[in-house]
């Protein structure tokens, strides 16, 4: 009998999350202008359509593979290797390219007055995140 009201309930709160998170992705990308500052660290001007064409394939495939539950199983280390590579890089040019367009880590040292220990901040984030990561993947995920 309530069963109507609570999947549209899961409906709207589905399609408020997917708002929401799109909304972010996409304030991300044009609003700090992410892919033309990506492609111009790359020297890249004239491929910046495969920039853009990447980073929408890969949100439309990664839909698909959560909506349809697809896995991807990796037979060697050799692949699984080569795939955390790929990953590293991507977040890691990412993460510059978010960075440079911002300068985040020198204002927040500012701010909160680090400036000296700009260093120490940076590393302590790093290794926040390294130490989040691998909670994650060692213990939530198992």
């Amino acid at each position: 009998m309530l069963d109507w009201p609570i999947h549209a309930f899961i409906v709207m709160l589905g399609l408020s999350g997917g708002l929401a998170v799109g909304s972010g992705l996409v304030a991300l990308l044009t609003v700090l202008d992410l892919i033309p500052r990506l492609a111009q660290i790359a020297y890249a001007y004239s491929l910046s359509i495969w920039f853009e064409t990447a980073v929408i394939s890969g949100a439309v495939y990664w839909t698909f593979a959560d909506f349809f539950d697809w896995k991807l199983s990796l037979a060697g280390i050799t692949s699984q290797i080569a795939v955390g590579l790929l990953n590293g890089i991507f977040v890691g040019l990412l993460a510059a390219a978010l960075t440079e367009v911002l300068n985040v880590f020198p204002i927040l040292a500012k701010r909160i007055h680090l400036s000296d220990y700009l260093v120490g901040l940076v590393m302590a984030m790093v290794l926040g995140k390294t130490l989040g990561s691998l909670l994650d993947w060692l213990w939530y995920q198992w």
